[in-house]
């Protein structure tokens, strides 16, 4: 199996701005891009017209106050991760597609796209870690080291904006939704099976799987910046 084909799309609303004068592309290599366009060109086919991209952002939003409100609430009873489930179903739905319905309708606002698309989920990555990190599952300092690395990494890719005019979205062949599917599977197992303990007594087998994907964000973040630096340096030197 090849490794996926990169799906790049010209500036558009929920991506980036240009910087200085030049063009910039949304490169994604994640192994679901391909189906996950289709589907989203397909609903966006279909969605009433009083439903609007801002009103879409604002639905994603609303998605990870109840991922986050599913894992605080089921310190008192594991069932609440249910509504966690739903919430990352609702979160997908709206934050996938704002983009794309002001693409599908030619109405795209880069600029504030960009930064309002951004913006939102900043915070809404950290709403549902801490939710994650209250839960009986995960440590707090666990579930805020890994908001750390991811938004580390992504600090790494708004750079990459700037200086190369590239926005990555794919690492190790994986984007926002195969990110999602994993910590989707994860809610799962402690629906199923609840805590799981590991050869720690400090860490359950949820802190060293968060942990773990923290440390893999984190070695990403050097390796990158790392191999964007040394192309900087050859641009720059000529």
């Amino acid at each position: 199996m090849g490794e996926p084909r990169p799906q790049i799309d010209r500036q558009q609303e929920g991506t980036v701005p240009p910087p200085a004068g030049s063009h910039v592309v949304r490169v994604q290599r994640n192994l679901l891009a391909r189906g996950e366009r289709r589907i989203l060109t397909w609903l966006c086919a279909r969605l009433p017209a009083f439903v609007t991209p801002d009103g879409l952002t604002s639905l994603g939003f609303v998605g990870a106050l109840t991922i986050g409100a599913g894992y605080a609430l089921s310190v008192s009873d594991t069932r609440w991760l249910w509504l966690t489930m739903a919430g990352y179903v609702v979160q997908w739905f709206g934050d996938s597609l704002d983009g794309s319905l002001a693409r599908f309708r030619h109405i795209e606002r880069p600029n504030f796209g960009y930064f309002i698309d951004h913006s939102t989920d900043a915070l809404a990555n950290l709403i549902f870690m801490i939710g994650l990190g209250i839960s009986p599952f995960v440590r707090l300092d666990v579930a805020l080291f890994a908001i750390a690395s991811y938004l580390l990494l992504s600090i790494h890719t708004f750079l990459s904006v700037r200086v190369v005019g590239e926005m990555n979205l794919t690492y190790l062949a994986g984007g926002p939704t195969e990110l999602r599917l994993m910590l989707m599977a994860m809610t799962l197992c402690m629906i199923g099976f609840g805590p799981v303990g590991s050869f720690s007594p400090l860490f359950s087998a949820y802190d060293l799987f968060i942990g773990g994907m923290a440390l893999i964000l984190v070695a990403l973040f050097i390796v990158q910046t790392a191999a964007l630096a040394r192309r900087l340096r050859r641009l720059e030197s000529r």
